[in-house]
């Protein structure tokens, strides 16, 4: 039986990928869709895009899909028929990312899950489907600069950190479940307001937007395919950006830039910098903001104690991973007393 799942070593799929030739192109979607049978669902995708040579991450519930990838140019055009063949996903819209690396990706992983989305959410009269006003880039120009006008930037902490619209409000969350409930709360009283919501490609926004109006927010309204479709419009369409620094992305680019504003800081010497690394201590891997002369004078890690556990054997590094006698900050995303410059958040003055 053909295995789905890889079991090749990440350090291997990474060097294969790095020394290949094959041009990728990098893109994203989701789509909300009751799929009553996930693992089926997950199997059935695994297997017919390992053939085509799709690299990404993709997550399936019973609520819909979620999916970053990567595809071979030479079978872009049968990786969109075989999804379009799919009646629920016929037609849906491909985000094509900003700044495009054959690297973003490195195996395929294709995981289920109770929520494509972790919101905290728990109140069966919720419609998920009710969203808000989906915006066009000129609109959500003219929408999010009109006075009276709340912008909110529905992604984590460390995404608006290094890249956000102007004027909008970024709650200091670490993650989408915890801002809704921030939100919810910062908007008390202030119904009859024009709310407009972003995120990075959308999907957040379709969730927190409906969650809005199920709460009695009637004048809400999200920016369509987030700011990677925002990006490209308004190139094309010789619009204002009104988005500044770097856009946050979740594979191995990290970011991609959408204005050549850097509005971040290094986290650990203060000077201005904006692009996010895993600490190299695979016991640690902190995301974290380092710049260059950081990368170099702590070997590509958070902390002096972190430079001296990477520096040792490997097997003494896993030995040390094994006790768990250095706490593993995967899931901390900038958050370490090692850190001495992690800046106040823009927007935090709420509205």
């Amino acid at each position: 039986m053909k295995k789905l799942y890889n079991t090749v070593d990440k350090r291997i799929l990474k060097e294969q990928i790095a020394q290949s030739a094959v041009k990728r192109t990098t893109l994203s979607f989701y789509k909300y869709w009751p799929i009553r049978q996930p693992a089926f669902f997950r199997d059935y995708l695994y297997e017919h895009w390992s053939e085509l040579g799709v690299l990404g991450r993709i997550y399936v519930s019973a609520e819909g899909i979620n999916a970053q990838l990567s595809v071979p140019d030479e079978n872009f055009d049968r990786f969109r028929e075989d999804l379009f063949s799919v009646s629920f996903l016929d037609g849906v819209r491909l985000n094509i990312a900003v700044r495009q690396d054959n690297r973003a990706f490195f195996k395929l992983i294709i995981k289920v899950r109770r929520k494509i989305v972790a919101d905290g959410i728990d109140d069966p009269s919720f419609n998920p489907a009710n969203t808000g006003v989906h915006l066009s880039a000129e609109k959500f120009n003219e929408l999010a600069t009109r006075e009276g006008t709340i912008l909110i930037d529905m992604r984590n902490h460390y995404e608006s950190e290094v890249g956000h619209f102007k004027g909008a409000v970024c709650p200091d969350a670490d993650t989408f479940r915890d801002e809704i409930a921030m939100v919810e709360k910062m908007l008390e009283g202030k119904e009859n307001n024009n709310i407009v919501m972003y995120c990075t490609g959308g999907i957040r926004c379709e969730k927190a937007s409906a969650y809005l109006k199920h709460k009695g927010f009637p004048h809400v309204h999200q920016l369509e395919g987030g700011i990677i479709k925002y990006a490209r419009d308004v190139r094309e369409a010789g619009l204002e950006n009104l988005f500044v620094g770097v856009n946050f992305v979740f594979d191995e680019r990290l970011a991609e830039r959408i204005s050549a504003d850097v509005i971040a800081r290094c986290h650990q010497c203060g000077n201005p910098y904006d692009q996010h690394k895993n600490c190299k201590n695979e016991a640690c891997h902190l995301l974290f903001i380092q710049c260059p002369a950081c990368a170099q004078a702590f070997e590509d890690c958070c902390s002096a104690d972190c430079r001296h556990t990477a520096s040792l054997p490997e097997e003494a590094q896993r030995a040390l991973r094994r006790e768990k006698r250095t706490p593993r900050n995967i899931y901390r995303k900038g958050r370490s007393e090692n850190l001495k410059y992690k800046p106040a958040m823009p927007g935090e003055n709420q509205p």
